[in-house]
């Protein structure tokens, strides 16, 4: 498969290798790396994306703390869908993909 051009960072990075890194450690790095990238649309999209999808994932995950044992089998579900949406986003953020959630990737192409 052929790498398009993803354009140039203000980071000095690899556009795939920043963007595969703003899902690293969830939203935290989905901030870093939307404060710090100010050009290229591709990491500044999977940035927000993340900042979204595990901004909210985590607030949820609060929110069912607070419920016994349904809470903390919901959480823990979650928990595991979390993964393997991570998992995801990062192969395919890395493999150069504009890859789109629902609701969460509009929000971020209207922002990024």
């Amino acid at each position: 498969m052929e790498q398009r051009d993803l354009g140039k960072t203000t980071l000095g990075m690899k556009p795939n290798l920043a963007a595969a890194l703003s899902y690293l450690v969830g939203f935290i790095t989905g901030i870093v790396f939307y404060a710090l990238e100010k050009e290229n649309k591709f990491v500044r999209f999977h940035a927000m994306q993340s900042i979204i999808v595990f901004g909210s994932l985590f607030v949820v995950s609060i929110v069912l703390g607070f419920m016994p044992f349904i809470g903390g089998l919901i959480s823990f579900l979650i928990g595991l869908g979390s993964l393997i949406l991570w998992v995801i986003l990062m192969l395919k953020a890395y493999q150069g993909e504009d890859f789109k959630l629902p609701i969460a990737g509009d929000i971020a192409q209207k922002n990024s």
